[in-house]
């Protein structure tokens, strides 16, 4: 690419691209957009997977039970965030962060038209459809990040100011996506509803390829830079023959599965997932515990770390709640008759990114404020509180249930999941980007990317134990609902308060280490 030298961009468009976006750089906005419509796409079909499958085949759907439907949803919401993994690398290494997020994209959209078109050609392409947004969102989904960090050089106090902005599009593409397709799923218009998600991919992929790859170009140009996202290392040689070699044996699994030459039991991968996800992050960090280049301050840097990764994997499991158990919850035991219009059930998953948009702007100034007058708590008090707060939505959810049992076959009210939902909100904006901040704050040098893929793992980890709850929520399992969120709030309110007693002591040791090697 030519850049063009600074002299010979003109002060007013420079200002422009400089500040073009609400205060921000110009490719800030179709980035924006970008990732909005993106997650439109996803947000699209995920409340609309786990009814699809335990749907009858007579009203369109697999059939399947709840326990199947939701492992198989664990299975692809955490194979999605594991992904992110493997795809940065791959951005990294070998793509660039442009041309991966580019086919990334369109892989996602692939995935799309398989699952709209799989009402006519079978339910091999569903599943086929699924893999293809893992693959892409595993390019995607760490690319755009980079891209917009990219914006922002060291030491630019806008950085979190955007980032809060990209978040925000995050939300209203989520909140979009719950309250149209909802409509979809109360007609059972199934493959429409995951049409809808496609056609946000395309615009998606519209609005990267015609603004905000040359909005992107012309910002380098103008601030005479050599664009970060068209850079790879170019340190690993036939990367392409390995991924080739992947993408053949995963259509060979496909097709031994799908002809039934190969037994597949998704209960059964979710399970042994959990269990080598969970192996790998011990061995990790095992490992590192007895590595000799580390020392004591990174080790215990490191300790902090797994202790807080332990602590994002049960809130996850709580959280991830939404598309299983709670979208299950709302479909077959909530009154969705208010004031006389049918609430679609689906549009209780649009409370969630309606609440984050509400309330992230308060969160923000409330640390910013505690934090001037001395008085912002540890990350580990933060996520001890949004355990906290996630525990209370599921002492809710006890109640709820238990309404159920009391009414003789009676509703639940809805104002029960509204309150669940806010105060599982309020849980994630406590716990969620203090632990992004935590993983880059507290990672030893040269290993924050290791700290947020291992970040990542423990959202995957979380989906799947969500899977595993969240298909118990059937008629011949109403009794057990109150055990299984009594559970769950156990379990919450455990970890939180083994959080809170290590918050201060370990506090203490991190500055005493931190002391002793500036002493030193």
């Amino acid at each position: 690419m030519n850049i063009e030298s600074k002299s010979e961009v003109s002060a007013a468009e420079l200002a422009s691209l400089e500040n073009g976006f609400m205060g921000h750089p110009k490719p800030l906005r179709p980035l924006f957009f970008t990732e909005m419509w993106e997650r439109f796409s996803y947000y699209s079909i995920r409340p609309l997977l786990v009814l699809f499958m335990v749907a009858t085949v007579g009203s369109g759907g697999f059939g399947f039970d709840e326990v199947t439907a939701s492992a198989i949803y664990g299975i692809f919401a955490g194979s999605l965030y594991l992904a992110a993994v493997p795809g940065g690398w791959l951005a990294d290494n070998w793509l660039g962060q442009e041309r991966a997020l580019w086919w990334g994209s369109i892989i996602i959209a692939l995935g799309h038209l398989c699952i709209a078109l799989s009402a006519m050609f079978g339910m091999t392409l569903f599943f086929m459809g699924l893999i293809c947004i893992v693959l892409g969102s595993g390019l995607f989904k760490t690319c755009i990040s980079v891209m917009v960090g990219a914006l922002y050089p060291k030491g630019d106090s806008r950085r979190d100011g955007g980032f809060t902005l990209f978040y925000m599009g995050i939300n209203i593409g989520a909140l979009l996506a719950a309250l149209i397709v909802g409509v979809f799923k109360e007609k059972g218009m199934w493959h429409i509803g995951f049409g809808v998600g496609g056609l946000g991919m395309l615009a998606s992929l519209i609005i990267y390829r015609f603004s905000a790859k040359k909005t992107l170009n012309r910002y380098a140009s103008a601030k005479n830079i050599t664009p970060e996202w068209e850079q790879s290392t170019g340190l690993f040689k036939n990367v392409g023959q390995w991924v080739a070699g992947f993408l053949a044996l995963l259509v060979a699994i496909v097709i031994l599965v799908s002809t039934g030459i190969m037994p597949f039991n998704p209960e059964m991968v979710a399970e042994y997932m959990t269990y080598v996800i969970a192996a790998v992050v011990i061995l990790y960090f095992a490992v590192m515990a007895i590595s000799p280049r580390l020392d004591k301050t990174d080790k215990l840097r490191l300790l902090i770390c797994f202790i807080l990764i332990i602590g994002s994997t049960l809130f996850w499991s709580s959280f991830e709640q939404q598309p299983t158990s709670f979208n299950l919850f709302a479909d077959r035991y909530t009154d969705l008759n208010v004031l006389g219009f049918e609430v679609p059930s689906i549009w209780f998953q649009s409370l969630n990114p309606l609440f984050i948009l509400i309330l992230a702007p308060i969160a923000s100034i409330l640390w910013v404020k505690l934090g001037n007058r001395g008085l912002e708590p540890s990350s580990m008090t933060k996520f001890a509180l949004g355990m906290l707060l996630a525990a209370a939505g599921f002492a809710l959810m006890i109640f709820a249930s238990k309404s159920i049992l009391t009414a003789d076959g009676g509703l639940a009210s809805p104002l029960w999941l509204v309150g669940s939902l806010l105060l599982l909100t309020l849980g994630e904006l406590a716990l969620s980007p203090v632990g992004l901040s935590a993983m880059t704050k507290l990672a030893p040098k040269g290993m924050q990317g290791q700290m947020m893929g291992l970040f990542f793992a423990s959202v995957a980890l979380g989906n799947l134990v969500a899977a595993f709850f969240g298909g118990h929520v059937s008629a011949d399992k109403i009794e057990g609902l109150p055990g299984l969120f009594t559970t769950m709030t156990v379990f919450l309110v455990v970890t939180a308060v083994i959080l809170l007693l290590l918050a201060k002591p370990i506090n203490n040791m991190l500055k005493q280490s931190e002391h002793a090697d500036q002493a030193s």
